[in-house]
């Protein structure tokens, strides 16, 4: 058996031996990993020469990359990417690129290729924003964006945003980041402050999503549960607003979406608003199989 693993990587300690890996035309070899995933893919380029080279070929990574990944580019300044293989233009996507003034990202998942999307606070309408006795911003490391709308108390609870992208066919989801609670750290130790929430179990909050093709979808959450009122508290949670389809035919894609509470019988507060995310749903998936192993 080790004698054969051996032979496969060309490994004849000078003896004539039948064919190995080395003897596999980088063509042939090309078609056979583009049914792998580009994390595959690299780990294989450290074969032999024929593997490398197909590894690093673009005709391979071309078909990695989204089918918009020139209005990834156009994002970034032309010297970046200009001189770049594809599988270079391929690990430069994979990181965020902001836009909007910072307020939104977006970047390609390393597994599949599929386009994400992130929209900061600062990038959505939030009702009260500018009256300090209502809302803040708080700076923190617990945001991609190092910065999170903090509601102490309001009436009216309103956040409305909206994006225009040219997003690839496929399905996608869209979700909510949100922390009951403020948070902060004390003698290196996270710490969690409810002095101000308040108001969350005694009626849901509505979200919503709606497409420029005319998809809609809508739900509501407790964002505290109505008896126990502290389970959802002191962590950040992802909440799901809904999916919609992306066509073929579309050459770019206009989202808007709403969470809400303007039942003014009671004030509500002590809630933070970190950012929503546009994920393709198998993506969505993944990273929730991965958490529910942890």
């Amino acid at each position: 058996m080790g004698s054969s693993f051996s032979n496969l990587n060309g490994d004849s300690n000078g003896l004539a031996t039948g064919p190995s890996l080395g003897d596999i035309p980088e063509s042939c070899v090309a078609c056979v990993i583009l049914h792998l995933t580009p994390p595959e893919i690299c780990n294989l380029a450290r074969l032999n020469r024929a593997f490398r080279g197909a590894a690093s070929s673009d005709s391979v990574w071309e078909k990695k990359l989204p089918s918009n990944y020139h209005d990834l580019l156009v994002l970034l300044p032309p010297e970046r990417y200009q001189s770049l293989s594809k599988k270079d233009i391929f690990a430069l996507l994979s990181r965020p690129i902001p836009f909007d003034d910072g307020n939104k990202e977006v970047w390609i998942d390393r597994l599949t290729g599929r386009v994400c999307m992130a929209i900061s606070a600062r990038g959505m309408a939030i009702t009260g924003i500018e009256d300090r006795r209502y809302w803040n911003w708080i700076a923190t490391d617990e945001s991609r964006f190092h910065v999170v709308a903090y509601l102490q108390q309001i009436w009216w609870f309103e956040v409305d945003g909206v994006v225009r992208f040219n997003l690839p066919p496929g399905v996608y989801c869209l979700s909510f980041k949100i922390h009951l609670g403020r948070f902060s750290k004390r003698l290196g130790r996270r710490v969690c402050h409810f002095e101000h929430t308040h108001g969350w179990e005694l009626k849901p909050v509505r979200f919503s999503l709606s497409t420029s093709d005319g998809q809609e979808a809508s739900c509501e959450y407790y964002l505290a549960d109505k008896e126990i009122g502290g389970e959802h508290r002191g962590y950040w949670r992802e909440y799901k607003v809904g999916e919609f389809v992306v066509g073929c035919s579309e050459t770019s894609t206009e989202v808007r979406w709403s969470m809400k509470q303007i039942d003014c019988t009671h004030s509500k507060g002590g809630i933070c608003v970190d950012s929503v995310f546009i994920i393709p749903i198998e993506v969505k998936r993944r990273k929730k199989r991965k958490a529910a192993v942890k």
